[in-house]
């Protein structure tokens, strides 16, 4: 993979690549200070703004708390009712472009230059990618979602998918599992992947800082670096936090419920609280320990017990009926799909705004943090790792701005969690992550011109190349 000039940290490509020529250097419109013994190096204007939106946000719900509950309901429901055309369309754009490119010639240009040899096996990558892609949510919704499914369809229910199958239980198992893999499956991914490919290409290959500005080169130019520039890196701030935020107020109920039905504990926003302040100091620790030995450790441990918990279920479960479900179930997923991805004369308006629109918004929140995850951080968990997500923004795309301003970031993580919690609990958090990811999603859909664009400057290696020991 190319490297990194260590004076400017831009990026030094391998082999032939279509380098950006501009006179911009990281780091230039940062502030670097201390204060008493901590050092800073922050963005003069993204750090400023979205740090101080945050705390105007939190002061805000905190002070009128009565009030914010109703407004966070009424915000969720009317942009999933009258924007879930919207977010269906975009993630539908990011489907067809991602394919689109797979099987295009620009498929073929190799992120780092065209010398540039992979750091890791097929197989590491594809465990990274789900350590880093899915997270909570998984763990969250990965039984309730298909029995929810599976419970509507079957009953006939006003929020059974694609108007259900009742009283079939075989057909409504199938509408369940597809209607779930539905969200977890090519429209996530796809999300994901536009983003931290455009990431890629204009740090790796280009020569350019690693934020989501630079993406937007081919299409502003060198007013990248001035307003609309930082626009674009304030909306991904804000996507990432609430994104990250949503995903642990999501952590702290499940939590909560599990301790109460195994140990008897409390199961109130008290509960969830202290559960949410526990994993922000954990993810503190990791954060000040560094990225080998903190955020890394506690990945490979995240993802060995995630292993264990499969292996478990298999065993113990009805492996038969789990093996030859599984390739029923993507059957179900393929031949559903069509129907499930049109947004238009849909009749399952409940499962369409309930379940599909706030999930597409909630991925396109979680986008900016497992593009840069994907391009720089690979192995990770979602707190710890956020904060330094976040911090390369906030830092003008410097990835090793000093500990302090990550300390900043990961608190603030827990706090806005807290205070969504406090302030309406789910459906607060699901707000949010709603608001945030509608901005952010027109960001996306304009990264896709830019990105084809950059990505037609750019060679293609002659020939395959083998990975690269490490």
């Amino acid at each position: 993979m190319a490297q990194p000039d260590s004076e400017n940290e831009s990026i030094k490509p391998d082999g032939e690549a279509k380098l950006i020529n501009t006179d911009y250097q990281i780091g230039q419109d940062n502030i670097a200070f201390k204060v008493g013994p901590f050092s800073l190096d922050i963005h003069n204007r993204v750090f400023l703004i979205s740090g101080l939106m945050v705390i105007v946000f939190v002061a805000i719900t905190l002070f009128f708390k009565a009030e914010a509950e109703p407004v966070f309901t009424s915000t969720r429901n009317w942009l999933t009712s009258n924007l879930d055309w919207f977010f269906m369309v975009a993630t539908n754009i990011f489907v067809l472009l991602a394919i689109g490119l797979i099987i295009s010639s620009l498929g073929r240009v190799r992120i780092g230059g065209t010398e540039a040899c992979p750091d890791f096996s097929y197989l590491s990558w594809f465990a990274m990618l789900f350590a880093a892609g899915m997270g909570i949510g998984l763990m969250f919704y990965g039984v309730s979602e298909p029995l929810t499914h599976f419970t509507a369809a079957y009953e006939g229910t006003s929020a059974a998918p694609l108007a259900g199958a009742e009283g079939d239980a075989l057909a409504a198992r199938r509408l369940g599992m597809a209607a779930t893999i539905y969200h977890w499956a090519l429209h996530p991914w796809a999300t994901y992947a536009i983003l931290a490919l455009g990431l890629a290409i204009f740090s790796y290959n280009k020569g350019l800082p690693l934020t989501v500005r630079s993406i937007f080169y081919p299409i502003l130019g060198e007013r990248i670096w001035g307003w609309p520039g930082h626009v674009i890196d304030i909306l991904a701030v804000l996507a990432t936090l609430f994104g990250l935020a949503t995903s642990l107020g999501f952590w702290a109920s499940q939590a909560a419920a599990g301790m109460n039905y195994l140990f008897g504990t409390p199961e109130g926003v008290g509960m969830k609280v202290l559960l949410i302040v526990a994993i922000t100091m954990i993810a503190l620790v990791s954060v000040m320990a560094g990225l080998n030995a903190g955020v890394k450790r506690l990945s490979e441990i995240n993802l060995g017990l995630a292993a264990l918990l499969m292996l478990f279920v298999i065993i113990v479960g009805p492996t038969l009926a789990i093996v030859t479900g599984f390739f029923g179930n993507i059957y179900a997923y393929i031949t559903a799909l069509p129907a499930l991805a049109n947004p238009i004369g849909r009749t399952d308006t409940s499962y369409m705004h309930g379940w599909s629109t706030f999930y597409w918004a909630w991925w396109i929140s979680w986008s900016p943090f497992v593009g840069i995850v994907l391009v720089v951080i690979f192995f990770v968990t979602s707190s710890d790792s956020g904060s330094l997500v976040i911090d390369t923004i906030a830092a003008g795309g410097k990835v090793n701005a000093p500990t302090p301003q990550r300390v900043f970031w990961c608190t603030f993580e827990g706090v806005v969690a807290i205070v969504l919690m406090l302030g309406g609990g789910l459906v607060a958090l699901q707000a949010m992550a709603v608001s945030t990811g509608f901005p952010f999603a027109i960001v996306l859909l304009v990264s896709c011109v830019s990105l084809v664009k950059g990505l037609m400057e750019e060679p293609r290696p002659k020939a395959a190349r083998k990975l690269k020991k490490s």
